[in-house]
């Protein structure tokens, strides 16, 4: 693995589990919520919302891993996978959708592979 891939896989911002925070959260890179977040998230990169986390946000990102709760739309230029604790309470737009069993979607869900207009879920 190269040093670069290792410096993109790196975490750059972490919400612990307890910890809040209200606005606009912009990524480049990967980012990890435990906590509760509200507002708007949004850049390139991936975010992780992890098991016991809260969001309530519209997000717009790279590529996103729910296995937490989130409340609101998504736009997600590549993949969404939603593990089997995640919930996700919003409409999602995404390239390729992951949907684990056991996991909860409430809304509608928009996939198309990014080359070729193809609908993938996996």
């Amino acid at each position: 693995m190269s040093r670069k891939k290792d410096r993109d896989e790196e975490i750059k911002a972490f919400l612990g589990k307890g910890a809040e925070f209200n606005g606009k959260l912009v990524l480049n890179g990967l980012v990890r919520i435990d906590g509760e977040f509200r507002g708007e998230a949004l850049g390139s990169g991936t975010l992780i919302i992890g098991e016991g986390a809260y969001v309530e946000a519209d997000i717009a990102v790279d590529n996103i891993l729910i296995s937490g709760e989130v409340r609101g739309n998504l736009d997600i230029r590549e993949k969404t996978d939603i593990s089997s604790t995640g919930r996700l309470l919003g409409n999602v737009k995404t390239a390729i959708l992951v949907v684990k069993e056991g996991a909860v979607i409430d809304g509608a869900c928009q996939t198309s592979g990014k080359d070729k207009g193809e609908y993938t879920a996996v």
